[in-house]
């Protein structure tokens, strides 16, 4: 689904507005996505609690089409982690808009994931309980990858995408429970599994749980991740965005622009007064 937002000319444009009328708004259907379209989009987005960033993605093409939005990230969210973060909300939608996959779930209702092999062979070699022998477990994790090479497997790669990564969890939990949820990236901000102790989850189970339920429960964990990484946080506090960027995105952030991304986000939330800190 073509996401739609400032800038943009097209057809798609023009049945955007003429939806956004049949729900109360007076903008003329010129195909031209202005200023006043922003305005309406995010207007409609708060009245239906998505996040109101004016732009027209699947979510909120959806949400014009009357599809239910229980499982999707909301504005109160966002409101919530800027008070937690002590960042302005326009440094939170930056973020949000940039380093979100943009959904959460996949179709059939999972969440989006991604297996990682390489990890997978790694936490299989971690010893877990008094008296785990370091070479046994090595020497299981290298058996096991000459059994398994695409789920247990010293080398990154391998990916199936979509719902073919489930299967390749399934498999992996089959091996090591523990081990296969730890393995794998979860939500929308593809948070790693293993990072669920330093996140504050009961156990990676509790963690698979609530990247399971919304897109509410896996920015929190997005949120969590910031909060318990001080240079991080501070980057976000200080609107470093390259020192963000590196951080999160790692090494090869400047050739997806990504602190650039950030900026630009930043300044058109900031500068926009279409009721950001409506929660």
């Amino acid at each position: 689904m073509t996401t739609l937002r400032y800038g943009d000319r097209s057809q798609a444009v023009r049945i955007l507005q003429n939806n956004l009328n049949q729900r109360g708004v007076k903008l003329e259907a010129d195909g031209d996505f202005g200023e006043q379209t922003e305005s309406a989009v995010r207007r409609w987005q708060l009245r239906t609690g998505l996040v109101a960033d004016g732009i027209a993605g699947a979510k909120t093409l959806a949400s014009l089409a009357g599809n239910p939005c229980q499982l999707l990230l909301k504005n109160h969210d966002l409101a919530i982690a800027a008070q937690r973060l002590g960042v302005p909300l326009a440094s939170v939608y930056a973020v949000n808009e940039v380093e979100s996959k943009g959904k959460g779930f996949l179709d059939s209702g999972k969440p989006v994931i991604l297996f990682e092999r390489h990890i997978m062979y790694r936490q299989l070699t971690k010893p877990r309980h008094e008296g785990d022998d370091p070479a046994q477990l090595q020497q299981h994790a290298d058996e096991l990858a000459a059994l398994n090479p695409a789920i247990v497997n010293p080398k990154p790669g391998g990916y199936a995408g979509g719902s073919a990564e489930h299967q390749r969890l399934s498999h992996a939990r089959l091996i090591d429970d523990n081990a296969a949820l730890e393995s794998a990236s979860w939500g929308a901000f593809q948070i790693m599994g293993f990072h669920w102790e330093r996140l504050g989850y009961a156990s990676v189970q509790s963690f698979v749980a609530a990247m399971s339920a919304s897109e509410s429960g896996q920015f929190d964990a997005f949120v969590r991740f910031i909060e318990t990484e001080p240079a991080l946080h501070k980057a976000l506090k200080a609107r470093k965005w390259a020192d963000f960027a590196k951080l999160y995105n790692g090494p090869d952030y400047r050739r997806n622009l990504y602190d650039a991304k950030l900026q630009r986000a930043f300044e058109r939330h900031a500068n926009c007064d279409c009721g950001l800190e409506v929660t």
